[in-house]
């Protein structure tokens, strides 16, 4: 199966119309068609809506904000300006990298001391920020601040952060989400303990100091608890390799925005950060949702009537997975999957099948036994395509995943 940048939207598109369809001709209850088509609107915001994630990063020059973009895409994307100010006139960049994009406003520093390098277009950092604003509305803000200055004229930074926040408040109607981050850990004594994960107490205490510092900080100044995370971003490159990593705390960074991030911005930023756990994270979001929904459905008491909408929706987790792994799955693609496991086209009409043998035992446990099934085996499907398109492990290991959490699920039932 092969990778690619480019999602197939149009069919998986198709598929979520089909299911539509069939969901309008179905005789399902009333609650339960709502809550199939409220299932449906958040696959299509991870798969047909998904666009790349809108992130303000603000702070001082030097607190390391192209060494951050450049450790989560795992890649240099972005210039660091070891010397002068680079970035000059507030503005939205995307960058680009074959496993997804990201769109960064990417400030001049609060508080610089010279020009930068490049043009700039209103006379303070926040004025230029504000004007960008207005062309996109953040999805989360960045405040970044150096580990050895995270009480260095830092209140007129929250300042202008505030007026930041404010702003965005105002035109967009949004209260964005603010991330404290503390750069450059590394550089905490004792030096000595240089790489992560930093486990020198001395090291850990500092580290805890200045994350409370900012926290503190933070919260005075926006009103409101903000979650601080610290981190190291340091990289060095030969070319385009990474000849020297000494990352810390990227992937928790990642895992906490994503829980800040609309989902149409959530399932790219997963696949370009290449870090295996956050795209668990948002695999098994889709995956319990997708499970909790087909067992409403295997529970109806209308006969063979959900097969084709459970089906569907197992189909577009399928394609919403391996979308998140970084694989192109088209419908082939996923029926191929699926036979792979032992399973046909129609895996709900399996599930359903094993539904009736467990009636023979006992059968006044009609429907929730269905229910139970269809909810064990879809979520057995999902992590199956965790396996294979995240882990990727062979289709033997993946073929006793799926045997093992299908158990396993069926017997918490």
């Amino acid at each position: 199966m092969s990778n690619s940048n480019d999602f197939n939207r149009e069919e998986v598109n198709q598929l979520i119309q089909s299911i539509y369809k069939m969901l309008a001709d179905s005789k399902f209850p009333g609650k339960v068609k709502d809550k199939i088509a409220r299932e449906l609107e958040v696959l299509k915001g991870f798969t047909i809506d998904a666009r790349p994630a809108r992130i303000a990063i603000v702070g001082r020059r030097g607190a390391g904000k192209s060494s951050l973009i450049n450790a989560i895409f795992s890649e240099r994307r972005a210039e660091i300006g070891d010397v002068k100010a680079r970035t000059g006139a507030g503005k939205w960049h995307t960058y680009t990298s074959a496993s997804g994009d990201l769109e960064i406003l990417d400030t001049r520093g609060l508080g610089e001391g010279d020009t930068p390098e490049e043009a700039v277009s209103r006379e303070t950092a926040i004025e230029e920020v504000k004007a960008s604003i207005q062309e996109k509305c953040p999805d989360a803000i960045l405040f970044l601040s150096k580990a050895k200055e995270v009480s260095a004229r830092i209140d007129e930074d929250l300042q202008q952060l505030l007026e930041l926040k404010t702003s965005i408040k105002m035109q967009h109607d949004f209260d964005v989400p603010i991330i404290g981050v503390v750069t450059q850990v590394d550089e905490l004594s004792p030096k000595s303990s240089d790489k992560p994960p930093f486990d020198h107490p001395v090291k850990q205490k500092n580290i805890r100091e200045a994350a409370d510092v900012l926290s503190e900080k933070l919260k005075q100044a926006v009103a409101a608890p903000v979650n601080v995370l610290p981190v190291s971003s340091y990289m060095e490159f030969d070319g385009e390799e990474i000849v020297y990593d000494i990352r810390w705390n990227i992937d928790k960074l990642l895992d906490y925005m994503l829980d800040k991030l609309p989902n149409e911005a959530q399932m790219i930023l997963a696949k370009l950060s290449k870090i295996k756990s956050v795209q668990k994270k948002i695999a098994r979001r889709i995956g319990k949702s997708t499970a909790g929904v087909t067992g409403v459905i295997g529970g109806s008491p209308i006969p063979l009537a959900d097969l084709p909408v459970i089906t569907g929706l197992q189909m577009t987790m399928i394609s919403a997975i391996a979308m998140i792994g970084g694989t192109k799955l088209n419908k082939k693609g996923v029926i191929d999957f699926l036979g792979a496991l032992g399973l046909n086209v129609a895996a709900g009409f399996a599930l359903r099948q094993a539904a009736r043998q467990l009636l023979k035992v006992i059968p006044v446990a009609g429907n929730v036994i269905s229910g139970a099934i269809a909810t064990a085996g879809t979520y057995a499907l999902a992590e199956a395509a965790i396996a294979y398109f995240i882990d990727g492990k062979s289709l033997d290991d993946v073929k006793e995943t799926y045997d093992d959490v299908f158990e396993e699920e069926k017997e918490a039932k």
